[in-house]
């Protein structure tokens, strides 16, 4: 039987502890299932590890970074034999270096949490920009808690989905109610039938066209991007995008749709073009789910634009 594995990022003072101890206490979770929870650091909040033995939830701590081994976790498994494990990461290691380390048999990650508090998301964004996406880039889910009703999502939605698309955001108030999504602005007019997208607006409809693709089912668009094509894309198909600046000037990545285009061989890798396009919302495993793909209709030589890079802001 697979033994799932809960991991819950996010720095100190986020509200991981909080999530940790409410998960563990609702009844649908609660099921007297034996549970391992590792501890990576000592948060504001604490845990009645009597009354969580009780439970029969035992907690082991990891102070070091170094310690966070394979043969680490091993011995977990070995002394306990968990039924499913909790691990609350230290929100100053990195992400990517856990997601190396072998578990140890019939474990498997089955969901990584991200908890950001929304008064403190600015300062470490402007500080550590890439420990905080490092965090995010892994999530299955994002819960941005001490929210109001004035706090800026878009500006988290885009911070977040430029570096991963996938993950489900939550944004909650102090006292844990779930607010309704706002309604991204866009800088562009959603209702025409012809949307033309300047330079500076790529990445924002790029984002909002990949999770949103039936609001532009049937219209046609017009942009400026770079071509792109490698094995696995369509004979018949590019990728039509821009380099995107997704955490700092050393974390640049391509993104971009793809776009079926009877004369796609006659383009050349890496040329500018100006690109007229309907949109439908489609599922191809190029996207590994749904998404915005163009059916091409017209592709013209282009200038590179003065800023070549794409932001999300």
């Amino acid at each position: 039987m697979e033994v799932p594995v809960f991991l819950f990022t996010g720095f100190l003072d986020s509200g991981k502890s909080t999530f940790i101890n409410d998960t563990l206490q609702d009844e649908e979770f609660a099921t007297g299932e034996k549970t391992l929870l590792i501890l990576c650091e000592d948060g504001e909040v604490g845990y009645d590890e009597e009354r969580l033995a009780g439970d029969n939830t035992f907690i082991v701590r990891v102070e070091n970074e170094e310690e966070f081994t394979s043969a680490f976790l091993k011995k977990c498994n070995a002394d306990y034999r968990p039924g499913r494990v909790i691990v609350e990461f230290n929100g100053m290691w990195k992400i990517k270096q856990l997601m190396e380390v072998e578990l140890p048999r019939k474990w498997v990650m089955a969901q990584i949490l991200c908890t950001i508090d929304a008064t403190t998301f600015n300062m470490y964004i402007n500080n550590m920009k890439s420990l905080v996406m490092d965090q995010v880039t892994f999530a299955d889910l994002i819960i941005i808690n001490r929210c109001t009703d004035e706090t800026d999502q878009t500006m988290f939605r885009r911070n977040i989905k430029a570096v991963n698309r996938m993950a489900q955001i939550v944004y909650e108030t102090v006292d844990g109610h779930v607010l309704t999504p706002q309604e991204e602005q866009l800088p562009f007019d959603i209702t025409k039938p012809e949307i033309e997208i300047c330079d500076d607006d790529f990445g924002i409809w790029y984002l909002d066209a990949m999770d949103h693709p039936e609001k532009y089912e049937g219209k046609k668009v017009k942009f400026k991007a770079i071509v792109y094509k490698n094995r696995g894309i369509p004979k018949d198909c590019f990728v039509a995008g821009r380099f995107a600046m997704t955490c700092c000037a050393d974390d640049i990545a391509f993104i971009g749709l793809l776009s079926c285009y009877e004369f796609s061989e006659q383009l050349k890798v890496k040329d500018w073009v100006n690109v007229t396009a309907s949109v439908k919302g489609e599922y191809h495993p190029l996207y590994q789910g749904e998404g915005a793909v163009l059916y091409v209709e017209e592709v013209t030589k282009a200038q590179k634009p003065k800023e070549d890079l794409v932001y999300f802001s």
